[in-house]
């Protein structure tokens, strides 16, 4: 079996009077990430992961923000045509390892849901998918509660 793994990052502004989404669950808040999509910062820093992994590019490439389709798109259809997408070179997922980098809200009620829901939008178990939450110690623009960020170690695996 060939293994292969890839990193993805990415941040988004919290506004007033938007959702936040997280890991595919809507979790509550008093603002939400600001985005062409529902901003969920953890599913794009997954979706980057997978994709860099499989040497495909970017989240950007394959679902640009500028393109009418995928404005106010829930991130969980981003990522399950990731997954169809590296499926078409041979891929499946191995395990997915994240950390998000938020202040506020405090994210460790959240992270069992989350699990369950990705693990449904990529057919896999819970357990292949590690999800954790910190923040910055008040330092930066996460820290001033300007923003939340995410990052993700993804390995896939290809049949010989």
């Amino acid at each position: 079996m060939k293994t292969r793994i890839g990193f993805g990052y990415d941040v988004h502004r919290l506004v007033d009077d938007r959702a936040l989404w997280l890991g595919g669950i809507e979790i509550p808040h008093t603002q939400g990430l600001l985005g062409h999509s529902d901003a969920d910062v953890l599913i794009h820093a997954i979706c980057d992961a997978l994709l860099g992994a499989a040497n495909m590019r970017d989240i950007g490439y394959h679902f640009p923000d500028k393109d009418p389709n995928y404005k106010g798109v829930d991130s969980k259809i981003l990522l399950r045509k990731t997954i169809e997408l590296i499926s078409t070179k041979g891929y499946r997922l191995g395990n997915i390892d994240c950390t998000v980098c938020a202040e506020q809200p405090k994210l460790n009620p959240y992270i069992t849901q989350m699990q369950q829901t990705l693990a449904e939008v990529m057919q896999t178990e819970p357990e292949n998918i590690s999800i954790k939450a910190t923040t910055t110690e008040r330092l930066g623009f996460t820290g001033r509660e300007e923003g939340i960020s995410a990052y993700a170690v993804a390995l896939i695996e290809k049949e010989r």
